[in-house]
């Protein structure tokens, strides 16, 4: 038995499949990705099994339905190379609201509320709801479970979520929610199985093409730096971040649309938009050894925003016991863990460099030097595996109160 965790964006979908054992979730034995499922696209989809990568590309006859086509394949592939017999399908959606702060298997009604956030989360909510549509329709017969980037920051206190606001917007929902919280969920399961501290003063760094910091303590998140949307915070790679509000009435002033506002603060911002060359980390760090100015000052300012909101969640928790690096960048990026913690060593934080340079991203792994106040880890984030165990944890209550009904 598995479940298959899955994360649907406007043209591709990431998947990972993973064992039940003893009612436990195993690491993915399969993982993978399917682009090109846009309407009129050519799908083709790239996997690892047993640690081999393969590739192929996925026919759709003409007049054909490329996400359909692709959901029959990879079936296919599963029952193929592993055998599964699949419980359920765990989907990411990165926005719960105030109403969904547990993972919840979808109706029709679950879906209609969920549409109501579409706005808050433009680059990923429709597409995850799209997602589990086409799932709902290819694998009618399984559940299909919603698990939500906000829900681990259902624990803020009203003073961290609540916006200097009249208390009537409040009342429809205005208000911050937190991202990433699947990733943030298995980086502190990761933590308390290897340190003691971790349930002490915590910040967790997402940084990737989306980046945020949370701070946690007791295990639980307490205050994050993605508010309302997805565009609060830290600088990311195509988003800008935390704005003056001034900037967009100014905009608006200068007759800029909506759409095109959007576009701006969404698509060509962040990394991309002040290098002006790529979003991609990688490729600025080459062009900025070059000499390329506009690169270096891109990652300069991407490592400001995170060391500069970084003193302000220590300031909230008074003080910081353990700092955890994750999400694309911070796994694999040395230079950037070096340069955020040399820029915080005023907080005891004292880096074994030889470690840090060791640290690959393939497992957790701890950065800090023997005499540091704060702990430094390295640790890989695994959504699917998140997904997939509030994907279990459903069936089995389902199963439990079944029993107890019989009784």
């Amino acid at each position: 038995m598995a479940i298959l965790a899955v994360n649907a964006g406007s043209s591709s979908l990431k998947f990972s499949l993973h064992p039940l054992r003893d009612g436990q979730v195993q690491p993915h034995v399969l993982s993978g990705c399917i682009q090109g499922l846009e309407p009129g696209g050519s799908p083709s989809m790239e996997w690892r099994y047993q640690g081999k990568k393969q590739q192929e590309a996925v026919a759709v006859q003409a007049g054909g339905a490329p996400f359909s086509i692709a959901m029959e394949r990879l079936r296919t592939l599963v029952q193929t190379l592993d055998g599964a017999d699949i419980q359920a399908v765990a989907h990411r959606v990165v926005h719960g609201g105030g109403e969904y702060t547990e993972s919840v298997r979808v109706t029709d009604e679950v879906l209609e509320r969920l549409e109501r956030f579409n706005s808050l989360a433009p680059l990923h909510q429709p597409h995850n709801l799209a997602g589990i549509r086409q799932f709902r329709a290819a694998f009618p017969e399984l559940p299909q479970i919603a698990c939500f980037d906000t829900a681990f920051h259902a624990t803020m206190p009203e003073v961290d979520y609540a916006f200097a606001l009249p208390c009537e917007l409040a009342a429809q929902g205005v208000r911050r929610y937190g991202f990433h919280g699947l990733s943030y969920q298995y980086i502190m399961s990761v933590l308390q199985q290897r340190t003691l501290r971790a349930n002490g003063r915590v910040i967790m760094a997402h940084l990737g093409n989306g980046a945020s910091l949370c701070a946690c303590r007791d295990g639980v998140s307490t205050a994050t730096t993605m508010g309302f949307s997805a565009l609060d915070g830290l600088m990311m790679g195509t988003r800008s971040g935390s704005l003056d509000a001034g900037v967009l009435l100014y905009l608006m002033e200068q007759g800029w649309t909506h759409a095109r506002i959007e576009k701006l603060l969404y698509k060509q911002s962040g990394l991309l938009g002040v290098s002006g060359i790529s979003a991609d980390m990688r490729r600025l760090r080459e062009e900025a050894g070059k000499g390329n100015e506009d690169a270096r000052r891109a990652i300069a300012q991407f490592t400001h925003r995170v060391v500069r909101e970084s003193g302000a969640l220590v300031a909230c928790l008074g003080g910081l016991d353990v700092l955890a690096f994750s999400g694309g960048i911070g796994e694999h990026d040395v230079a950037l863990r070096e340069q955020v913690c040399t820029r915080l060593a005023w907080l005891g934080i004292h880096m074994d460099w030889q470690r840090n340079r060791e640290a690959d991203g393939k497992e957790a792994y701890a950065i800090h030097a023997p005499d540091s106040a704060v702990e430094l880890w390295v640790i890989p984030t695994d959504e699917g595996r998140v997904a997939a165990r509030e994907a279990a944890a459903l069936l089995q209550a389902g199963e439990a109160r079944g029993r107890a009904s019989l009784v």
